[in-house]
């Protein structure tokens, strides 16, 4: 607490001695045609001292996806970095002659990384505990999040995306297929991972020799739905160059998704349902029979920051309040115990607002001084291994891979963040004496997404010797 709050007066006292924006920012935002009072920048020792740029830095603005190093923070020191999500399997009955003549419940617990492979191998040990056949029906119990309404496109009108996915205390898969484009002799087959037998795939893509690009955009999709049954429809152009690439979708409603996968795991692993597979809530006379654990939470924030996965960070957020106050996960009462979080460690968080944990938010706001005083506290704490490593490595993986030849490439742990109008990242950068500096650099303007140059410039300017 004593350097928490030392950091933020230290932080506080030299904002007004220090430097303004590089020269090669200034360039790099002057060439995007975006002013420099549509940035807010940051650049400061980890161990501490006058900071070597501070650039607005008290204005609170939009900061897409690095957000997450909120919700990341806030979860490790929480719930814990080995705190695991359950799903559990319940039965109203007993099993006699591997024959359950009663409902099997999954109940779900809101692990963010419940995989289709999870369900499979959860489906495998219900068969090894001597489950063959299920008279009854499969009742899903998504009580452990509040429930609430989701439009999956009013973001962006982009339903089908997989980034818009809501949270789901019975979240399968992400909710969502990978359509995977690949070249052949006669052209590009497109299949699906999984591939569950009630989706039909047609491609009419057509394969050209052109430079790989950007290589979604020369595809259309048309998903047709029936129940549970969907075809899946793709056409355009897709380049030879590209190689093998994924495309996640959303197919189904989490209700019809979980049910297909269900089904399938379920009747793949041997297994026998008469009935019907149906939301509703555990009875209180269910047994529990198996339970199945997600991976550590400091496991699921490395592939929530690495990939800027929004489902993962959403299911995350919720569980705060679940786990916290004891009942059912809701936005709110999380973003309530976030701001508390933050005004116990005495982080000024002035004009903070959040919405969802994942930034896929318009209303979300945080400065650029809050969210190095947080970078500061997380350095400080015992949870720093856990919260660094869970960042991408500038140039080398996950989201930031792309950097990959510049200067600062392999030198750098940050989180990038864009929406449309939105660029920005925060993180620790190494300087070639060897210190190392908390980075933060949130741009807000038309023209954003234009000024990631600025960004990079600014990450390579303090590898090159910020001080």
């Amino acid at each position: 607490m004593r350097l928490a709050a030392a950091a933020l007066v230290a932080a506080g006292a030299c904002l007004a001695d220090a430097r303004d924006l590089p020269a090669s920012v200034r360039q790099a935002l002057a060439r995007a045609a975006v002013p420099v009072d549509a940035v807010s920048a940051i650049v400061e020792p980890v161990a501490g001292g006058s900071a070597a740029v501070s650039h607005r830095a008290a204005v609170a603005r939009n900061p897409a996806s690095v957000m997450k190093l909120v919700t990341t923070y806030a979860a490790l020191e929480l719930l814990g970095p080995a705190f695991t999500f359950h799903t559990d399997a319940l039965v109203t009955g007993d099993i006699v002659g591997g024959v359950l003549d009663a409902n099997l419940v999954l109940r779900g617990g809101g692990d963010p990384k419940l995989t289709f492979d999870q369900v499979w191998l959860l489906a495998h040990d219900l068969r090894s505990r001597g489950l063959r056949e299920i008279r009854g029906d499969v009742i899903l119990d998504r009580g452990y999040f509040a429930p609430g309404s989701h439009d999956p496109g009013r973001f962006d009108n982009e339903p089908r995306r997989a980034y818009n996915v809501g949270s789901d205390a019975l979240l399968v898969n992400f909710q969502a297929i990978d359509f995977r484009f690949v070249p052949t002799e006669n052209g590009v087959r497109v299949v699906a991972v999984p591939d569950l037998p009630n989706v039909e795939i047609v491609s009419r893509v057509k394969l050209t020799q052109e430079p790989c690009g950007a290589w979604r955009r020369g595809l259309r999709y048309e998903i047709e739905e029936n129940g549970l049954l969907a075809t899946a429809m793709f056409d355009g152009s897709y380049a030879q160059a590209c190689g093998e690439q994924d495309w996640p979708l959303a197919v189904f409603d989490a209700a019809r998704f979980t049910e297909s996968v269900w089904r399938w795991t379920w009747s793949e692993a041997g297994g026998v349902l008469r009935g019907q597979v149906r939301a509703g809530a555990t009875p209180e006379r269910a047994k529990l029979l198996l339970r199945h654990d997600s991976e550590p939470l400091a496991n699921l924030v490395r592939d929530m920051n690495k990939f800027s996965n929004n489902v993962m960070a959403r299911q995350i957020f919720l569980a705060l309040s679940a786990e916290r106050l004891r009942v059912p996960g809701e936005a709110q009462a999380s973003a309530r115990l976030v701001r508390e979080w933050l005004a116990g460690k005495r982080i000024d968080a002035q004009g903070f607002a959040i919405e969802n944990g994942a930034g896929l938010s318009r209303d979300d706001r945080i400065s650029a001084a809050t969210l190095a005083a947080l970078l500061r506290d997380a350095w400080t704490g015992p949870l720093m291994p856990e919260f660094v490593a869970s960042l991408p490595i500038f140039g080398t993986d996950g989201t930031l891979k792309a950097r990959e030849g510049l200067a600062a490439a392999g030198f750098a742990h940050l989180k990038g963040g864009t929406l449309t109008g939105v660029q920005g990242m925060a993180g620790y950068v190494l300087d070639r004496a060897g210190g190392r500096w908390i980075v933060v650099m949130i741009v807000n303007h038309a023209n954003a997404n234009a000024a990631q140059g600025a960004l990079d410039a600014l990450v390579e300017w303090v590898r090159e010797g910020a001080g």
